[in-house]
């Protein structure tokens, strides 16, 4: 039986550090750590690779279900294949664990309350979004990424690690604005 520890922040500017600290600190042996959105499952190759690698009787670790995802559908997905594989799934933040007939009924719960949440965010969001621009103080969002250089570094024949590196960004990230470039060519 392992701990399986994973930790996700949305992203690149976020810190892991806590998460991993307390996963490592809850025992767990393997910890798999990605920087990506939780809105959905695309893109998130380490939680992929979590499942996959998840045994009988193993134990995948969370520090809140929101680290897991923020659709309910997604979270009770998530949970169905580990309980598939034998295994379980535990949030810390409530201590919550899949072991009983009562823990799944609360994550179905709390997998509810998370993707409400995300509802709710999303709507204040818009909702200053609207103010700022009838106020004439709308900027628009910064961009998070370099996309000319992440460019560039392609040209110059870099592989997509490397220039996830220098672009401080993730691999996954590199091939979306390289795709994107090539949709909007053709």
């Amino acid at each position: 039986m392992a701990r399986i520890g994973y930790a996700r922040v949305s992203t690149i500017d976020q810190d892991l550090q806590l998460q991993l600290d307390r996963l490592r600190s809850e025992g767990c042996e393997i910890i798999r750590s990605e920087k990506v959105s939780g809105g959905t499952r695309e893109g998130r190759a380490e939680l992929a690779t979590v499942i996959e690698f998840l045994r009988r009787d193993d134990e995948l670790v969370v520090t809140r279900l929101d680290r897991l995802g923020r659709d309910t559908r997604d979270v009770l997905n998530i949970v169905h294949e580990c309980q598939q594989r034998g295994a379980f799934v535990t949030v810390l933040d409530p201590h919550v664990s899949t072991r009983g007939e009562v823990g799944h009924v609360v994550l179905t719960v709390l997998g509810m309350v998370a993707q409400m949440e995300r509802r709710f965010i999303k709507e204040r969001q818009r909702e200053g979004i609207a103010r700022a621009k009838a106020a004439l103080m709308y900027k628009g969002g910064s961009p998070r990424l370099d996309h000319k250089l992440i460019h560039k570094l392609h040209i110059e024949g870099l592989g997509a690690s490397a220039i996830a590196r220098q672009a401080g960004c993730s691999r996954m990230q590199v091939y979306r604005v390289l795709a994107k470039t090539v949709a909007t060519a053709t």
